[in-house]
């Protein structure tokens, strides 16, 4: 045994089935990544307490200092807004990720396959003000009044939650674990070339085949179609052909037959849409 030999990389991808039955096999977020992300939404947040700030100064001047305690109180709502629902509103969003994951790759998920809830988002969210922004208020207060052991506790308890990710194996801050959520890499990806635009081939399907599904189902078949890993083709593809009653052999691959549904079930979705039918998932009335 030679001890020249690196340590092979830990294994970050993990299972990760969906309602629909489909093992995407997402990547853990690497928490170099994940700080990279908190730092620029901390820098974005930054930003826009300057321009706040710059505001405010701007009416109470204007207004020849009159109003100065309603543009304090102005501000104090403002900023208070800012720390406690910048990231709850970018991650309720489809895409799950503020503006410093999404250029990190990243994005939240429900670790037990589900949907992201708003409780989850909240949960997730709230801890980081205990995490990292109250003992970070105390740090910034010294000086004011706050004593030295204080902000020594401060420091300590910032520290054990930015290093709490480190000693688990999903890289879970206690956010996570307490909402049940993970972080995982996303990176962008080009498809093929666009999906909607492969032609259909041999392949025809009816109304009710096409209205089995809705936009959640158009979404995963999607993410299985761009991850092009032959075994969850082949379920995904026996899965639907099972619930549309599709009958027929199956004369082409798994991906053909996929990226036909996909064309045809996005064009379907799109003409109910413009008559003002959106259909959800497949559990929303047609």
């Amino acid at each position: 045994m030679t001890h020249d030999q690196p340590a092979p990389p830990p294994d970050r991808t993990r299972e990760f089935v969906t309602p629909e039955g489909v093992d995407l096999r997402l990547t853990v977020g690497e928490a170099g990544a994940r700080a990279a992300a908190f730092l620029i939404d901390v820098a974005i947040i930054a930003g826009l307490l300057v321009a706040l700030t710059l505001v405010v100064l701007g009416a109470a001047w204007a207004s020849r200092l009159q109003s100065l305690e309603m543009m304090g109180v102005i501000w104090i709502l403002g900023a208070f807004v800012l720390r406690n629902f910048y990231f709850i509103g970018f991650e309720l969003q489809p895409g799950a990720a503020t503006p410093g994951k999404r250029a990190m790759g990243l994005r939240v998920i429900a670790r037990d396959g589900g949907r992201l809830t708003a409780d989850a988002v909240f949960a997730r969210n709230a801890l980081r003000e205990l995490e990292i922004f109250l003992p970070a208020t105390f740090l910034f207060a010294r000086g004011s009044g706050v004593d030295g052991w204080l902000v020594l506790l401060g420091v300590l308890w910032s520290g054990g939650f930015l290093i709490f990710p480190l000693l688990n194996r999903d890289r879970l801050r206690l956010g996570d674990l307490a909402a049940g959520t993970l972080v995982i890499q996303a990176p962008k990806k080009v498809l093929r070339p666009d999906l909607s635009a492969e032609p259909l081939g041999r392949f025809g399907f009816t109304l009710a085949q096409l209205d089995a599904y809705g936009v959640k189902e158009l979404h995963v078949l999607e993410d299985v179609l761009r991850l092009q890993d032959k075994r969850t083709l082949a379920a995904v593809s026996e899965r639907i052909r099972k619930k549309i009653g599709w009958a027929e052999p199956l004369a082409s691959t798994d991906a053909a037959f996929l990226s036909a549904y996909y064309a045809a079930l996005r064009g379907r979705l799109e003409t109910r849409m413009l008559f003002g039918h959106r259909r959800r998932d497949k559990f929303d009335r047609p």
